[in-house]
């Protein structure tokens, strides 16, 4: 058995299979989530459970935070019995979370006056690659600390990266789900307008799948079309959190400030069905 202890902390629909991940890889996982019912399949496989984050930290050699926003973040560290709550040292804190670089800039600083480590290391893909361990990871803060825990990052996806300093794998990740949002309503206007032109939507989607254009999305999206099936795997709503953390960070293209646009008039009847589902949206 790995001798590292790992605390995990957010069991969410990603959560959940990357925790799993390390179990697998015989780490001693030390689990905590608000909702507890969702730590009960985690501790059938042999993880440990934590009342609070103060608990979590003391026992814990590594901590992976996978939480929703900025505002659990918050929680999570400040709270009166957060991560910040006791006085710990050497500790590596990894968010995995897709929350702003500001506030993994805020939050290493004060990780960093304790004498702990920060890594904001956020994650490509989706429920599937979460349970494969193939997502991509991209990671901002010290080389030192990455170092220490890449075999750990390793278990859960085919490449983890380090792209700079603290708060620089958060910018990654707008940066890609920026693109993810350009491909969802991409794709689904392309669907559309073929079959205002009588292409159905099978066909023009295996052209698509065979041509230079076709992608791992277009094939897994234009699956969930054709079957109608929009269960979210990443749930529109948090695509228009993440457009308003990159507006928030600077980006003013014109792509971007109509996907954005696009997905925030779709948010109040799909928010919580999948990406995808934003052709609903585009088809009235």
């Amino acid at each position: 058995m790995n001798t590292t202890k790992i605390g995990w902390i957010g069991l969410g629909n990603m959560g959940i299979p990357m925790a799993e991940q390390l179990i697998k890889a015989d780490y001693t996982v030390i689990v905590y989530n608000r909702s507890k019912d969702k730590e009960a399949s985690l501790k059938e496989m042999g993880a440990l459970i934590a009342e609070t984050p103060k608990e979590l930290i003391v026992a814990t050699d590594v901590v992976i935070v996978m939480v929703s926003d900025d505002a659990a973040i918050e929680q999570i560290f400040k709270g009166e019995e957060g991560l910040f709550s006791i006085e710990t040292s050497g500790k590596i804190i990894i968010n995995m979370s897709t929350v702003s670089p500001s506030i993994s800039k805020e939050v290493a600083k004060q990780c960093k006056a304790k004498g702990n480590f920060y890594l904001d290391a956020p994650v490509s893909g989706s429920v599937k690659q979460a349970e494969t361990g193939q997502l991509v990871i991209m990671v901002g803060g010290e080389e030192a600390a990455f170092n220490q825990v890449k075999t750990i990052l390793e278990k859960m996806g085919k490449l983890a990266k380090l792209v700079g300093g603290n708060g620089a794998g958060n910018s990654a990740k707008l940066a890609i789900n920026s693109l993810l949002a350009l491909y969802a309503q991409g794709l689904a206007e392309t669907v559309l307008f073929a079959n205002e032109q009588g292409i159905k939507t099978e066909d023009l989607l295996e052209l698509i799948n065979n041509a230079a254009i076709g992608n791992i999305f277009t094939k897994i999206k234009g699956d969930a079309i054709i079957a109608d099936h929009y269960k979210a795997a990443f749930a529109l709503k948090h695509i228009v959190k993440d457009l308003n953390l990159a507006k928030a960070e600077g980006i003013s293209s014109p792509l971007a400030k109509t996907a954005l646009n696009t997905f925030e008039d779709a948010a109040a009847k799909y928010g919580e069905e999948d990406i995808i589902a934003v052709i609903k949206q585009l088809k009235g």
